[in-house]
């Protein structure tokens, strides 16, 4: 994993953290998920952060997560 990427993750409180990779805490947190992709693409210009998506299907392993 590089340094250099963000991940997006939903919080229990419903709200979205943008953490780095093996980050104990969030680097910074937002109440929707476009306010934590803009903050994650602010803060790493010309990189897209990967963001959590969990969708449970009846086939194979949920899709986890996608490039925003």
């Amino acid at each position: 994993m590089s340094e250099n990427r963000f991940y997006i993750e939903q919080r229990e409180d419903g709200k979205y953290k943008v953490m780095r990779p093996n980050a104990e805490r969030a680097t910074a947190v937002a109440d929707t998920q476009k306010e934590a992709i803009e903050i994650a693409r602010q803060m790493n210009p010309g990189k897209s952060p990967d963001v959590e998506r969990v969708r449970h299907t009846d086939k194979g392993k949920p899709d986890q997560w996608r490039r925003a």
